[in-house]
């Protein structure tokens, strides 16, 4: 059983700006997370022939001096840049994927990638944590993952889960696809909120990407609970056929397509605060879900978590 000062569980933005934050004022933390990447919804999924998509959040924005401080600082190293798409409205992607952001922040960081949470019970000296890996006890245990994992986690943290029971997340699904060359590009970017496919982008037109024309679909809350326990062959078979319809191409032009399953991509009801402590303040949770949808908003959870760690709040 191996000590440690801060465990945050989870490796999105929200874990990542609170173990940034609490690292700089040398406080001792261990990031975990069961993906193979950090970043969460931040994410790239590489495929064959060096095929990359932002199946993910597909770009951030930054309302406050520090999520933009971040950017910039991501973009000096390369790792970022400004994306103008067909509406001609800048955005900030990683480049060349949108992990890069993430991989950029998780520098220096000790976390510990495929590692499973099953369990956390409070310990005498402040928090066990069992995981498929083995088992850490913490002085201090932040929990950065959506709320309805967090509920389950927390499953004896009565307070806290009466007030994470109060937010609402969507589910999305993604279509990941390659077309021939030739076919036509109607438009880099489409979002319309009445169709099925809410967000249609030309991933293959952000900056850093070279190679293939690649396209990235998102379905509507409502279409992606109705489909959501398909399997993801199922999902793209159902998905594809909606895209080339607005591509105005056929499906049979496809060389490339997958399917991503977002349980809890779209937070609909926040919590209304940056975070939830317990009255020890030894433990927390937060994420995006805590302030809203955009990328930022789980950036500016996992920031206040660690200035109210740190005094600073």
């Amino acid at each position: 059983m191996t000590q440690i000062g801060t465990a945050i569980i989870g490796a999105g933005l929200a874990g990542l700006a609170c173990a940034t934050a609490l690292r700089e004022s040398g406080q001792s933390t261990v990031v975990f997370d069961k993906s193979r990447g950090v970043g969460g919804r931040l994410s790239t999924r590489r495929a064959e022939g060096d095929l990359r998509f932002d199946h993910g959040a597909q770009f951030v924005t930054a309302r406050t001096h520090g999520f933009a401080a971040l950017l910039r600082e991501s973009e000096a190293a390369g790792q970022a840049a400004a994306w103008k798409d067909s509406g001609d409205a800048e955005r900030i992607v990683g480049v060349p994927g949108m992990n890069a952001i993430a991989k950029h922040m998780a520098t220096g960081l000790d976390i510990r990638l495929g590692v499973t949470v099953t369990a956390v019970e409070r310990a005498p000296i402040g928090w066990r944590i069992d995981t498929d890996r083995g088992t850490w006890t913490c002085e201090r245990l932040v929990v950065a993952v959506p709320a309805p994992q967090a509920k389950v986690l927390l499953a004896e943290e009565k307070p806290l889960v009466q007030e994470i029971a109060a937010v609402r997340m969507a589910p999305c699904l993604a279509l990941m696809a390659t077309f021939e060359e030739d076919v036509p590009v109607p438009f880099c970017t489409r979002r319309d909120p009445q169709d099925d496919l809410d967000w249609i982008a030309l991933n293959s037109s952000k900056p850093g990407r070279d190679g293939a024309q690649t396209w990235v679909a998102h379905a509507a809350p409502d279409w992606s609970r109705k489909n959501l326990e398909e399997t993801p062959e199922e999902i793209a078979a159902l998905m594809l056929p909606m895209l080339c319809d607005r591509l105005g191409i056929h499906p049979t032009s496809a060389r490339h397509v997958a399917a991503h399953r977002w349980r809890f991509a779209r937070v609909t009801t926040a919590l209304g605060a940056p975070f939830l402590r317990d009255g020890s303040g030894k433990l927390y949770a937060g994420g995006d879900w805590c302030l809203g949808a955009r990328a930022e908003n789980a950036w500016e959870s996992g920031d206040a978590i660690a200035r109210d760690i740190l005094g600073l709040a």
